[in-house]
């Protein structure tokens, strides 16, 4: 396999368990570089808990985790990160009393110390403002770069949440449900942001229950039910898999077409 053919990111038979509750249950994929893939799952089917693994918030009690070949399996956090993994996660929790530019700002400044008042230190510095202020017009908030995060509105924190993560110049960034909370056309928006993101080079894993944004930006979708995969592959051919429709719809899968579209809402198609 040539270099560019090979795997970004390699789950392979990932089991994680919490005492006797089987979280993950031997799951694998692959994860290419300059993908977008959203990884989908009714509530409960396991999704944060294989971010977290990935990241090494959990430990995985078998399998592994390979990035660019190399196993991560073991490493602390922190090392994750420099190794090039960021996470944005579904609650927003922003450093409210330094401006929105310094918590990006702040961000920028991990990748070089592990402590964040070290880090803390470092946000005045030239370099770490200018990351800071490309990161906010990158997802689209340069405006409030001035203003504190704790009179933004949620569309906001999300952003600023999303250059956090950006500002760690990942090579693979996971977002956990970044349009939770939003309205239609906000979530469509973020959407929107995302997928720019993406077609810049980042590759991205979005965990997403907005399945009409998801079928619109996802190039590939990996389902999770139950801590096991159930399918995967090109979004509607599995969305369209009765495994799938199960799992979602809970009871029998081939219930009417018209019971079925609008509780997965497959709307649209892939973003242009």
């Amino acid at each position: 396999m040539s270099k560019a053919q090979q795997a970004l990111l390699s789950v392979s038979e990932v089991t994680v368990r919490f005492g006797g509750l089987t979280a993950i249950d031997s799951v694998s994929f692959d994860v290419h570089p300059g993908e977008l893939l959203g990884l989908i799952g009714p509530n409960g089917a396991g999704k944060t808990t294989m971010l977290r693994a990935i990241t090494g918030v959990v430990r995985a009690t078998h399998g592994e985790v390979r990035l660019e070949g190399e196993k991560l399996n073991g490493l602390p956090i922190h090392k994750r990160i420099r190794k090039g993994l960021s996470l944005s996660q579904q609650l927003v929790k922003p450093f409210r009393e330094i401006s929105v530019l310094d918590n990006v700002a702040l961000a920028a400044g991990m990748d070089r110390t592990r402590s964040p008042m070290k880090a803390l230190l470092r946000v005045a510095q030239d370099e770490e403002a200018a990351i800071g202020r490309a990161m906010l017009e990158r997802v689209g908030i340069g405006a409030y770069a001035d203003q504190m995060p704790g009179i933004q509105p949620l569309g906001v924190l999300k952003r600023l949440e999303m250059a956090r993560a950006l500002a760690l110049k990942p090579k693979l960034l996971l977002l956990d449900e970044p349009l939770a909370g939003l309205n239609s056309k906000e979530a469509r928006a973020l959407a929107d942001t995302i997928a720019d993101i993406n077609h810049q080079g980042v590759t991205i894993i979005l965990i997403e229950h907005n399945l009409g944004e998801v079928m619109r930006i996802c190039q590939r979708l990996v389902v999770l039910d139950n801590g096991r995969k159930i399918a995967s592959g090109e979004p509607r051919a599995v969305m369209d898999d009765p495994a799938v429709r199960s799992a979602y719809l809970g009871g029998d899968a081939d219930a009417s077409e018209d019971t079925q579209r609008p509780a997965l809402a497959v709307a649209g198609g892939h973003h242009a």
